[in-house]
């Protein structure tokens, strides 16, 4: 990431659409899957609270790869402005520190990753959750948010978007449900934990996040669209692209995940959608176009790609609960892609 005047600009703004951010001042912060396109937006906004506001939050990023974490933070330091802790979410494991919030963000997150690596993917929503769950109830930790999805709602009959308690059908015996199962059962053992052993925990179910921060390896579509329009390159679409989907610019989500952090409540799950940025696939591709200037072209799937497909026609949400906690998103859906295509050029 080549941070710019502009990027910090936008997260000083984001900043401030998190109601009560105070309460992290001084705290320390525990975060897993912190270079991925989520989290690292976390990250980054973190960064920006201790240099410019004098925030003094721990950041304790944990992860597999120190390499790669050094990387994506180019600019900021081990053991000065962040710790590194080895975790692999898909083992169980002791974490020895004390954290007073932590965010569980580590997690296959993108269909090529489904479909290759099911069962790491289900382990790593699951024993990994356990191990930081374990470590709150064990510790002083005030809350732990689970970022989850919003595949674990399932198919239904309608384009109406999903409120926090609408489920439907998931197929289990399709290996492209490990994504959302495992979710799913994340969810569960996150108010067990509650329930036996007092931990507090809050859910975020994020729909389909965009950004700058997307990582080379993901294949989501509006990645790839992102990466083609960066380049110069017309987009490659392989289907009629009217899935209606959620979409959120990526400092957004990380606005929206200290919200819930801060201020949700114990053991509720909260959506995370842009009421403004509600679109099916192709009007996607169509901002991310007009943003790159290049063209849409239409080409057939592959059997392969059609199995790592998304099982949801409509993942649409609707995100009242989560503005009545007071966040408002910054960015449209007009804005996030030229952001989005503008800050990736810099960065190639």
């Amino acid at each position: 990431m080549q941070y710019s005047k502009l990027y910090w600009k936008d997260i000083e703004n984001v900043s401030r659409k998190i109601p009560n951010l105070k309460k992290l001042f001084h705290q320390s912060l525990l975060i897993t899957g912190g270079s991925g396109m989520i989290c690292s937006s976390i990250v980054d906004l973190l960064f920006f609270l201790n240099q410019v506001q004098g925030a003094d939050i721990k950041i304790i990023l944990c992860g597999r790869n120190k390499e790669h974490m050094i990387n994506r933070f180019d600019g900021f330091y081990i053991n000065k402005d962040y710790e590194f802790i080895y975790f692999d979410a898909t083992q169980l494991s002791d974490l020895d520190c004390n954290p007073d919030y932590i965010i569980h963000g580590a997690s296959n997150a993108h269909p090529s990753a489904y479909s290759h690596e099911p069962v790491e993917t289900m382990m790593a929503n699951i024993l990994g959750l356990n191990t930081l769950l374990r470590l709150a109830s064990t510790k002083e930790t005030k809350r732990l948010l689970y970022i989850s999805s919003s595949e674990v709602y399932g198919k239904k009959g309608s384009n109406q978007p999903y409120e926090e308690n609408d489920y439907g059908f998931v197929d289990l015996l399709n290996p492209r449900a490990c994504y959302p199962i495992s979710k799913r059962a994340a969810e569960t053992l996150c108010v067990s934990y509650g329930q036996e052993y007092n931990v507090s925990s809050v859910i975020a179910r994020p729909g389909h996040i965009y950004g700058p921060t997307i990582t080379d390896t993901d294949s989501r579509a509006s990645a790839q669209f992102s990466r083609s329009a960066a380049k110069g390159e017309d987009i490659i679409m392989k289907s009629a692209g009217t899935q209606l989907r959620s979409y959120t610019y990526a400092l957004d989500c990380a606005s929206a995940i200290l919200t819930i952090l801060l201020n949700g409540e114990n053991q509720q799950a909260y959506n995370i959608s842009n009421p403004a940025s509600i679109c099916s696939i192709r009007e996607m591709a169509e901002a991310l176009a007009k943003a790159g200037n290049v063209r849409i072209i239409f080409e057939n799937p592959s059997d392969y790609e059609k199995k790592s497909y998304n099982l949801m026609d409509n993942s649409s949400l609707n995100s009242k609960k989560l503005i009545h906690l007071g966040w408002k998103a910054a960015f449209n859906l007009e804005l996030g892609t030229q952001r989005t295509i503008e800050i990736l050029k810099k960065n190639q």
